[in-house]
């Protein structure tokens, strides 16, 4: 077993996780896997069972319907705890994140115990995206730096490395986010819990297959999750 665990959420990712789970298993460091799937109705989960027959290095979680991102890392990072990995990664399904950077991740992890993937250090940058989009997301990620005095730009990113002591240390029962506010949260644990953040610059890349699963309620939920936290704080 490797030291190193990458946890991927999926829903409705049948054209991107076949070639996704070979790009990560062919890597020069080794990588297992963990798709966490809510029972994608496209049969995601299926080309997975298929991998697993050939592949011990992949496996999966099954469950029962859409439960949202957050509930999906819960799931993965217990999962990862119990089974005794050292370095816990997270990462989309659909391309946005390279995953040969997953490298880089796991270079600046061997230093500091919480690594991001992030999209708005120097050398970082977002492709495919509107520039309405891309400044929604720079002035949501600002928001949550000053309302909760973050040391990050890119609170929301969700190309990620933990090392277990710190996801040993979070309440994750407690964490509610459903969407990318989970990542707010874990960010705002992190850094109570005076774990050192260090913020990794990467390109992400807009999607190329299948859909994206952002809607109105995942904004929402962030927005009014960041002042709870800062009452909380």
């Amino acid at each position: 077993m490797s030291e190193n665990l990458v946890v991927i959420p999926t829903y409705n990712e049948r054209e991107n996780i076949e070639r996704l789970l070979e790009e990560i298993l062919s890597l020069p460091v080794e990588f297992d896997v963990l798709v966490v799937d809510d029972s994608s109705p496209d049969g995601t989960w299926r080309v997975v069972e298929k991998i697993i027959e050939a592949e011990k290095r992949v496996n999966l979680i099954i469950r029962a319907g859409k439960q949202g991102l957050g509930r999906a890392y819960q799931e993965g990072f217990s999962w990862g705890l119990r089974e005794g990995y050292r370095f816990i990664f997270e990462m989309d399904a659909d391309f946005s994140h390279a995953p040969k950077d997953l490298i880089r991740l796991k270079e600046a992890a061997k230093l500091s115990p919480v690594v991001i993937g992030s999209r708005y250090v120097k050398g970082g940058r977002v492709e495919g995206w509107s520039k309405k989009r891309e400044i929604l997301s720079r002035l949501g990620n600002l928001y949550v730096k000053i309302l909760l005095n973050l040391p990050v730009r890119d609170a929301t990113g969700g190309f990620r490395c933990y090392h277990r002591r710190v996801l040993e240390k979070i309440p994750l029962e407690k964490l509610s986010g459903k969407g990318f506010s989970f990542q707010i949260e874990m960010t705002f644990w992190a850094h109570r819990l005076g774990f050192e953040i260090k913020e990794v610059p990467i390109t992400f890349r807009e999607r190329e297959a299948g859909e994206s699963k952002m809607d109105s309620f995942i904004v929402r939920e962030a927005l009014f999750l960041v002042p709870r936290l800062r009452w909380r704080k």
